[in-house]
């Protein structure tokens, strides 16, 4: 691969990338839509976007039980587990990072309810329901919930020309998006095939699942357990739901390393830059070690220059492999790690893979600030603290503070 040190301010400007204004303060996430205004602090960050909710009653424990003359009072009934249902957020069910956190609190936020936002199931609770029956008869002894899914999106600040040919930053939906499952507060209780009930309540699928208009239902028991109704037999085989489809950035499949690629780079090189700081990305020397903030000095050795490689650019975000000159290796985050929050940024052999593929979203030309998103992951690369030797990480949903916001400064 031949690689010269020319000047780069002719691919600088075409890309619109230059002196950087200062840094703002990081958009409040509450509510963000497509379209809504952002600024370049935001660069760095990824929110969800909730587009389709739906809120269903669920029964995930239940008993049929018959109370007679004489054994009124409080009892303790062992349940039976009817309906699993599992916290998951795309096709990481039980993946906790901030943005799976951030997408399962935008929902409670938009439905007024107190959901879980971290990995749970149902079939974790006690099964156990201790309730004080008043008068006899034929009752189902339950725990519910309320059932929340439905579908997010992804939302990125990049920049966007206007009608009159002026730039703004607005927030684009990006690439991820997928389903969710969550659920309420479990709540416990009895019901009686006469008791009247809110339509579409918990108490009312606990009602459904006594069959009340069966035989069964009407018959005389000996006091204590009834046998599982038809429908409570059916309604036993939904357990945990599969996880649903989507087409986040979480969710793609790599394209695993094949041979080393042909790379196909732009002509200049560039420093990825804190704004307004000496420390910059210098990649590693040795394999195990990762990316870290380094200074550029006459000993970097190339290894703090970047050059972009198959850029491609849809709806104004580029895309790109980030070849390293020092060490001929391109920026990755390494698969084993690809699902851990905060996973450091090294470098590898480049291949045709989406580990080692890049999102770059701008400012407004004129600046060369920009943020950096990892294509296979989703997550936005960021660092903890401004420090000699500190990695570069991945966050998914970004650093909150504006440190995911660098500068792509031509060399």
């Amino acid at each position: 691969m031949a690689v010269t040190a020319t000047a780069a301010a002719g691919a600088v400007t075409a890309m619109g990338l230059a002196a950087s204004p200062a840094a703002a303060t990081p958009t409040n996430t509450t509510a963000l839509r497509p379209g809504g205004t952002c600024t370049a602090a935001d660069l760095g960050t990824r929110h969800p976007y909730i587009k389709t909710t739906e809120v269903s009653p669920t029964i995930t424990h239940f008993k049929g039980w018959y109370v007679t003359e004489g054994t009124t009072g409080s009892q303790t009934i062992s349940t039976s587990t009817q309906t699993t249902i599992s916290v998951s957020v795309g096709l990481n069910g039980n993946d906790q990072g901030s943005f799976a956190v951030e997408t399962l609190g935008t929902v409670g936020a938009s439905l007024g309810l107190n959901v879980q936002v971290n990995y749970s199931s149902t079939s974790s609770a006690s099964n156990s329901v201790t309730w004080n029956f008043s008068q006899p008869g034929y009752y189902g002894v339950y725990k519910g919930t309320k059932k929340v899914t439905g579908t997010y999106g992804s939302l990125n600040c990049n920049r966007v020309q206007q009608d009159g040919g002026s730039w703004v930053l607005k927030w684009i939906e990006g690439p991820g998006s997928g389903s969710f499952t969550t659920y309420t507060t479990l709540e416990e209780g009895a019901v009686r095939c006469q008791d009247m009930v809110p339509a579409g309540s918990i108490m009312t699928k606990a009602q459904e699942l006594l069959d009340c208009g069966s035989a069964a239902a009407k018959a005389e028991h000996p006091a204590g357990a009834v046998a599982p109704t038809a429908k409570e037999k059916r309604d036993r085989l939904v357990q945990r739901p599969a996880l649903t489809s989507g087409t986040s950035a979480e969710q793609r499949k790599a394209t695993g390393r094949s041979a080393r690629a042909a790379l196909n780079c732009e002509p200049g090189a560039y420093k990825i830059a804190v704004p307004g700081k000496p420390l910059s990305w210098g990649a590693p020397l040795l394999a195990a070690d990762g990316v870290r903030l380094r200074p550029s000095t006459i000993f970097s050795a190339h290894l703090d220059n970047w050059r972009l490689c198959n850029v491609t650019e849809n709806n104004g975000v580029l895309e790109a492999s980030l070849w390293n000159w020092g060490n001929g290796g391109c920026a990755t985050i390494a698969a084993q790690n690809a699902a851990t929050e905060q996973a450091v940024v090294q470098t590898a052999p480049c291949a045709e893979d989406d580990l080692q593929r890049f999102y770059i979203y701008r400012d407004v030309p004129g600046s060369s600030k920009i943020g950096v998103q990892n294509k296979y992951t989703g997550s936005m690369m960021g660092h903890d603290r401004y420090a000699d030797g500190e990695f570069i990480r991945q966050y998914s949903s970004g650093r909150q503070d504006g440190t995911g916001t660098y500068t792509l400064i031509g060399v």
